[in-house]
């Protein structure tokens, strides 16, 4: 597919000076700079320097003295606490960090992950009858709650408190005992960007304060709070910067049993690991327990204290990933083949497929993939006969919660964000519900086919790829929104040594290319799904990428590569 190249706008020419010479640092590095908004050699010092003493305050949060004010009552009281969280990533990290925290801090405590088949998505029915059964008296929500009012209102019922703590845009703020979500409209609290899990800390970090003790015991479960920010995909900057900085470091010099058996499990060797390794290994693996079998699993394996422990429950959950995958590959090829037979999508600005004999748990990957194949916002949804339910993501410009809002009437349920959702359906719907979503999405386009864009920071020159260069880019990280990883433009580039399609199908692409009239450097790079381009490229035909540079470790040795986003040829 077609992609646009975009450049960031240049910064200002007077603050580059000005960085560059209070850093001493070179112009490219400056540039990179401004246009993180670094502006000084104090911020500077917070952004290379990520200091856990710059922390917010936890009680600017809306309701946060309710909420630490009833914890502190159940935890004296030695009441039952059901410690409830979503089954994704960000919601099993937030119960393993809660639950663990507050059973050091004495507290009784049980938790309960929902199981995505029976119990659906965010704060369940289920759930309430559990921590009846067990005779709690109060509920803590995790990355889930803002938007379920009708189950906090059926736990109160049986007397049972809830605190919810969740980070995703409230229509209707619940009735319950406190509310902490920094996206709530009442709330000063000032950064909104936390992950479910972050909202979570927050309240720990109140608890510690409310008994003036030492929150240093809390930056213990900083590992898994870093490891919620890079599955949730929230903004690394303010205090997730801050989290996913230090968490790295604990992830570097002690690995707690469980994240030490899923890497060796995965054949991960690496000493150190960056947000793209929590993202593509610890994430996924996490993730299979809730999407092929139930997040308890991953629970137990987070919460488990010795080797052996994590050694015995670990393989369950690689073996779940090794089903998610599978699936993943033949369920995207099965959607594919209908977007391809089907002509409604022969000029639909929308892809929606259906399947009675899809799994459930994948269905939001399949739709992920779906927008990567046409650039279209996707829906893959699994047919019971009378009824559809499944997953949508998005594109740039279109917000797929309002979207699906004006197809509502069609709808037996939706929730979710911009970028992603959930929803379901009568299965006689399906029909009009795809060309309702279809006329959405087209309106918002104003029939205008979008055309994705590559964003890149800068050009540059192949000689200014040194390795005291990729040291200071390397000092940028962690990287994530809105501090993504730098992408540059290298134009008229040739083969060098070689240049061959790589991987299964020859999907990718392994080259090694030299600068035409710009000295005699030459450099490797990696392209995913760009094969295509091996035998323009092998020919001598000059091009330009688009790129990130990384540091490749390949039989213990290391060397700076290039991993390339697109290509194009030299005009």
């Amino acid at each position: 597919m077609e992609k646009r190249w975009k450049a960031l706008p240049l910064p200002d020419e007077a603050a580059c000076f000005k960085i560059q010479n209070e850093l001493q640092v070179d112009q490219l590095t400056a540039r990179l700079l401004v246009q993180r908004g670094i502006h000084s050699f104090e911020d500077a010092r917070h952004f290379f320097r990520p200091s856990l003493a710059d922390l917010h305050d936890p009680f600017l949060m809306m309701d946060m003295d309710k909420a630490t004010g009833r914890l502190m009552k159940a935890i004296e009281s030695v009441e039952k606490i059901l410690v409830f969280g979503d089954y994704d990533v960000d919601g099993t990290t937030a119960v393993t960090v809660m639950y663990s925290a507050l059973t050091r801090l004495g507290a009784h405590c049980l938790f309960y992950i929902p199981d995505r088949y029976t119990d659906g998505y965010g704060f369940s029915f289920s759930g309430v009858d559990y921590a009846r059964e067990q005779q709690c008296s109060l509920i803590i929500t995790l990355d889930c709650g803002v938007r379920d009012g009708e189950k906090i209102d059926y736990a109160r019922r049986f007397n049972i408190d809830v605190i919810v703590c969740d980070h995703h845009q409230p229509e209707e703020l619940p009735v319950a005992v406190a509310v902490l979500d920094p996206k709530r409209p009442d709330c000063n609290y000032p950064f909104k960007g936390l992950s479910g899990c972050g909202v979570g800390f927050k309240l720990l970090q109140g608890i510690m304060r409310l008994r003036q003790a030492s929150e240093e015991s809390l930056y213990d479960y900083l590992d898994l709070l870093t490891i919620s920010i890079g599955a949730d995909i929230v903004p690394l900057i303010d205090e997730n910067r801050i989290f996913a900085y230090h968490g790295l470091k604990k992830l570097e010099e002690h690995k707690r049993p469980g994240i030490a058996a899923m890497l060796e499990n995965a054949g991960f060797q690496k000493e150190k690991l960056s947000i793209t390794d929590v993202v593509f290994v610890l994430a996924p693996r996490i993730n299979a327990a809730g999407r092929i079998l139930n997040g308890n699993q991953a629970v137990s394996l987070l919460l488990s204290e010795t080797k052996e422990e994590a050694a015995s429950l670990s393989p369950a959950l690689e073996e779940n990933n090794k089903t998610r995958k599978s699936l993943d590959k033949e369920i995207t090829a099965e959607a594919l083949l209908q977007l391809e037979k089907d002509e409604f999508y022969f000029d639909s600005f929308t892809s929606v497929v259906a399947s009675p004999t899809w799994h459930k748990g994948v269905v939001g990957i399949v739709a992920s993939r779906l927008v990567e194949a046409h650039y279209k916002p996707a829906i893959v949804l699994v047919d019971d006969g009378e009824k559809m339910s499944g997953s949508a993501r998005s594109i740039a410009g279109i917000d797929l919660f309002a979207v699906l809002g004006e197809c509502s009437e069609l709808l037996l349920q939706f929730g979710g964000h911009t970028m992603a959702a959930g929803l379901s359906l009568k299965s006689s719907n399906f029909q009009k519900f795809r060309e309702r979503f279809d006329q959405a999405v087209r309106k918002e386009l104003k029939d205008i086919r979008p055309i994705q864009e590559i964003t890149y920071d800068s050009e540059m020159q192949l000689d200014e790829i040194t390795a005291q260069f990729y040291r200071r880019l390397n000092q940028f990280a962690p990287f994530g929104p809105e501090n993504m990883k730098p992408v540059f433009l290298v134009r008229n580039l040739q083969n060098a040594k070689y240049t061959k399609p790589v991987g299964e199908g020859d999907a990718h692409i392994k080259l090694h290319v030299y600068q035409k009239d710009n000295g005699s450097k030459s450099i490797e790079g990696i392209g995913f799904d760009l094969g295509h381009w091996a035998k323009t490229i092998a020919s001598g035909t000059p091009v330009d990428l688009l790129c990130s540079i990384e540091e490749n470790v390949w039989n213990n040795r290391i060397s700076i590569q290039l991993t390339v986003k697109d290509i194009r040829k030299s005009q």
